[in-house]
């Protein structure tokens, strides 16, 4: 074969394999949004994803994070559309949400572990809370199910034989003995900081305590255990989206480098990278 024949063969060869290429690589840009919301609640994730913003730009992807506050629900924008992504709570949560309203959300990958704790203006321990003790835990099932393990961790209280946060919730129903004779109240998760004054006790999530000047792993009185947690944070896209490649690009600006030291620095192990 002379060299004008070889060079004939290895194009034939060659352009079939660049066209292949090329069209996935224009299949990736057509199905990548040109700016990718991502719905957050303010405090923590608002001021960690200003730096994966940062970073998913330097990359050539396009991030807006949205912070919502009260009601809002960031499942529900990326139910709906309005959001592709979302960013600001962890497994349980999201089985729950799916399971009660029908959405098909899926974890494209994990972002921190962020734990509650109790706190008191009050007293040092749970231990010390006297008989009649007004206890505020959320009422929501996951982060009711967290507070009221740590309560069990403590020995305030019995939860039914063979509870597993891992793949149930606990409620108030599931309580099946008070070693300790407080009263539990439950109490919206945006309201108990703001109720501390009024309870003995509170238990508090990370992003609204951190709100409220709080940090678990100085103030909290009972902070749930990290060993074997089932709540570690994640980013939910819609199930569809789960493999898109925008999806995957989100997830590594979340998981790289300058994420991991930001948090590790400006939360000093209240809030633990789980990447």
């Amino acid at each position: 074969m002379n060299k004008r024949d070889f060079l004939r063969t290895s194009a034939a060869f060659l352009l079939p394999a660049a066209a292949s290429t090329f069209s996935a690589l224009a299949t990736a840009a057509a199905t990548t949004p040109a700016l990718i919301r991502v719905g957050v609640r303010g405090g923590v994730d608002e001021e960690i994803w200003e730096v994966v913003t940062k970073v998913a730009k330097e990359r050539g992807l396009n991030v807006k994070p949205v912070v919502l506050s009260g009601s809002v629900s960031p499942n529900e924008g990326v139910h709906n559309g309005d959001l592709e992504a979302n960013s600001f709570q962890h497994q349980p949560f999201l089985r729950d949400q799916n399971q009660q309203r029908g959405y098909q959300l899926v974890s494209a990958g994990d972002t921190y572990i962020s734990p509650i704790a109790f706190y008191s203006r009050k007293y040092k321990r749970l231990a010390d809370l006297p008989a009649g003790a007004r206890v505020g835990i959320p009422n929501d099932p996951s982060n009711q199910t967290r507070a009221l393990v740590v309560l069990r961790d403590q020995g305030v209280l019995d939860l039914k034989p063979g509870f597993d946060p891992f793949t149930g919730t606990a409620s108030l129903a599931d309580v099946t003995a008070l070693r300790q004779k407080v009263e539990l109240v439950e109490v919206a998760s945006v309201v108990l900081a703001r109720s501390l004054d009024d309870l003995a006790a509170a238990a508090i999530v990370n992003s609204f305590a951190y709100q409220a000047g709080l940090v678990a792993t100085r103030d909290g009185i009972a902070v749930e255990k990290r060993e074997r947690n089932p709540y570690t944070n994640l980013i939910a896209v819609r199930a569809k989206d789960q493999d898109a490649p925008w999806a995957k690009q989100l997830v590594a600006a979340y998981q790289s480098e300058p994420v991991r030291q930001f948090i590790l620095q400006k939360y000093q192990g209240s809030v633990i990278p789980a990447f």
